[in-house]
């Protein structure tokens, strides 16, 4: 973990613009996986899906780091949960990748301080690391013996990165298709079963904004650094690059405008709230008009073109 002068060294708020056209965002596997939507028909992304894809572009970035593990030196991918169609190590859970970094850590401390300065994104966006316990003990009551375990530990650690759910400006318009999801191999394939036939959605078009924010007072407590801050900065602009599925086709997710606020003091020059209500954001494809703010206290965001 840095050390308190190496960490954020002033709060930051940021906000991103992005484009959604005839995509499916971010499904809701409870509701077929239909695009999520508020009752009012607000487009709605998750802040973990959100997480997901940064995550998956610093992985692209980041360098590895070289540890010592029953020494042995190894690589060490600087993001703690991968998902599994882009894992870049033979862990098949994240038990066993925290396993094999933190076993020999004796105190919570040396576990929060090893997570953090091992994983870029425990240090960011924080994590829950749960223990169980060392097997069994004898509880005594007073007039029997009874058999039991001992309790797990859970050891969290609070972020000082935190992300907003993108909402999209208007409601939105979900288009559904019934498709062919697979085709049987056996008889003379004239005949379909129920299972083979599915359904795909997609929202045909939609402005979507989301939020987030650096806190400089948590950032000290897991090694945040003004580096690591950069490096999410970086990697926003460029959220959907390298993320194209059938769901969403090369080009159907776009980050139109990043506004960064880097405010000149660890305690903000305002609040988060009040720096994001100062953006305003017009549901138009006409980047010129398609964002305005507003000066909070004199501060006054940079603006990033997405990629």
């Amino acid at each position: 973990m840095s050390k308190d002068s190496e960490t954020l060294s002033n709060k930051v708020d940021f906000a991103v613009v992005l484009r959604v056209k005839n995509a499916n965002p971010n499904g809701d596997p409870l509701n077929g996986n239909r695009p999520r939507v508020t009752y009012d028909g607000i487009g709605e992304m998750t802040d973990v899906c959100i997480k997901r894809k940064i995550r998956n572009r610093l992985m692209e970035t980041l360098p590895k780091s070289k540890v010592k593990i029953d020494n042995e030196e190894k690589e060490i991918c600087p993001i703690f949960v991968q998902s599994d169609d882009n894992k870049v190590d033979d862990h098949p859970s994240l038990r066993s990748r925290a396993d094999a970094m933190l076993s020999k850590s004796k105190t919570e401390k040396d576990i929060i301080e090893n997570a953090c300065s091992t994983w870029f994104d425990v240090r960011a966006f924080g994590q829950l690391f749960a223990f169980k316990g060392k097997g069994s003990k004898k509880t005594k009551t007073k007039d029997t013996e009874e058999s039991g375990d001992d309790k797990g530990v859970s050891i969290g650690i609070r972020g000082p990165v935190s992300i907003h759910s993108a909402f999209s400006i208007n409601p939105v318009s979900v288009t559904s298709n019934q498709i062919t999801k697979s085709v049987s191999g056996e008889g003379d394939g004239t005949k379909r079963s129920s299972d083979t036939m599915g359904m795909k959605h997609r929202v045909d078009r939609g402005i979507y904004v989301f939020y987030g924010s650096m806190n400089p007072q948590l950032a000290v407590k897991t090694g945040f650094s003004d580096e690591d801050a950069i490096s999410i900065k970086n990697v926003l602009p460029k959220l959907f690059e390298n993320d194209a599925s059938s769901a969403r086709p090369d080009g159907s997710m776009e980050v139109l405008k990043v506004l960064w606020w880097q405010h000149n003091c660890a305690s903000g020059q305002a609040s988060s709230a009040k720096v994001h209500r100062s953006l305003k954001v017009t549901d138009t494809d006409d980047l010129d008009k398609l964002i305005s703010f507003d000066a909070v206290n004199g501060l006054i965001p940079e603006v990033i073109d997405g990629v």
